[in-house]
């Protein structure tokens, strides 16, 4: 992006009483940030949204000087900057009506994988908590997500450890400037994060990490990602808050259940209760729901499937497969006497042992 162009986004975005929504359609119809400044009150005013109070707002210098101020950070700190009309704005979050005029970021982020999940729940993670959340990231891992979380205490902080142990990216939103890394005790997870994926954020260098900047953060992790996964949360919890959004973005929302004595299972039951959340017992779960097809195996020889270990029930459907050849998922499972959520984890395991493989059409078949 020009320098020019980013100075009066810059400028735009720091106009007061002007929000995301606002300014996109302002740009839309003036042609770009530059010419928001330039075109005559009488057209600005034609605009549906723009009063008089905000045309003086345009009008007043002292948000150009901030802008001025910011692009010398941006350009001395080697700053990534996109706008919501960039190809590496996330291309999700396009679709988001709320989502930011401006983003910036540091590291090697690929904004628009084709698979990528939002991981989010408890500052006070469990053992429990942080064992399946690992678990769900290395199941996964064959397909290559990208994972997305807001780099905070608890879930958050295990599902980017557990990307990075796996070799996935992964992408943390923070709810400040990237001169400064919150909370601090992560800073040593920096290193790593920005050379497998790195940090995203709409704030300034000028901007702490307030209350209600986690709340608009929020929007981003859930508005980027295909999914959004609640692992463990409170009845109340910003984790929540996430997950209504991924919903109102009309993403899917999976949640971990959990035991209705604990305190942090309380918020996923309830959001599995009301319907607003697949329940979520595996990855297979999630690539069944989301229909993503695990990478192509070649195929190994007859012979060698004499020496994999089946469990019982995989045991059932391998030999119904072999008997009957390729099978719907919903045949297998009405064929065997397991219920979809069952058979999908099982089919799942049994192809990462190579015995059989997936099919167009959620069909399979042994091997």
């Amino acid at each position: 992006m020009r320098h020019t162009d980013l100075l009066y986004l810059l400028a735009l975005q720091k106009t007061a009483n002007i929000g995301d929504i606002l300014a996109k359609k302002l740009i839309q119809s003036c042609g770009s940030a530059e010419e928001v400044f330039k075109s005559k009150s009488a057209h600005l005013a034609s605009i549906d949204g723009v009063g008089s109070a905000r045309i003086k707002k345009l009008h007043d210098k002292a948000s150009m000087r901030m802008a001025e101020a910011e692009l010398k950070f941006i350009v001395d700190h080697n700053i990534d900057a996109f706008s919501f009309q960039d190809e590496n704005y996330p291309d999700r979050l396009k679709h988001c009506v709320d989502g930011p005029l401006l983003l910036f970021s540091k590291g090697k982020i690929n904004t628009n994988n084709g698979r990528m999940i939002s991981i989010v729940g408890t500052r006070e993670i469990t053992p429990h908590g942080t064992d399946f959340c690992r678990k769900l990231i290395e199941d996964l891992a064959p397909l290559n997500p990208v994972i997305v979380s807001g780099f905070a205490y608890g879930v958050d902080i295990a599902a980017h450890q557990a990307a990075l142990d796996y070799g996935l990216q992964t992408i943390a939103v923070v709810a400040h400037g990237l001169n400064q890394i919150y909370p601090k005790p992560h800073k040593r997870y920096m290193k790593d994060m920005l050379e497998s994926g790195g940090f995203i954020t709409e704030f300034w260098s000028t901007s702490e990490p307030e209350k209600e900047n986690f709340v608009k953060r929020n929007r981003i992790v859930a508005g980027m990602s295909e999914a959004t996964i609640v692992v463990e949360s409170a009845e109340k919890s910003g984790s929540l808050i996430t997950a209504r959004m991924a919903s109102d973005y009309n993403r899917d929302v999976f949640a971990v259940p959990g035991r209705t004595s604990d305190k942090f299972s309380i918020g996923c039951n309830n959001l599995i209760k009301s319907q607003r959340a697949h329940l979520l017992t595996s990855a297979a779960d999630l690539i069944y729901i989301l229909n993503w097809e695990l990478p192509k195996r070649d195929p190994k020889p007859v012979q060698k499937q004499l020496f994999v270990s089946l469990e019982p029930d995989e045991q059932i459907v391998y030999d119904h497969l072999t008997g009957n050849g390729k099978q719907l998922l919903d045949v297998i499972a009405l064929e065997c006497g397991f219920p979809i959520f069952k058979i999908s984890a099982t089919l799942l395991n049994m192809e990462l042992k190579g015995v059989i493989r997936p099919l167009p059409g959620k069909m399979f078949e042994a091997i």
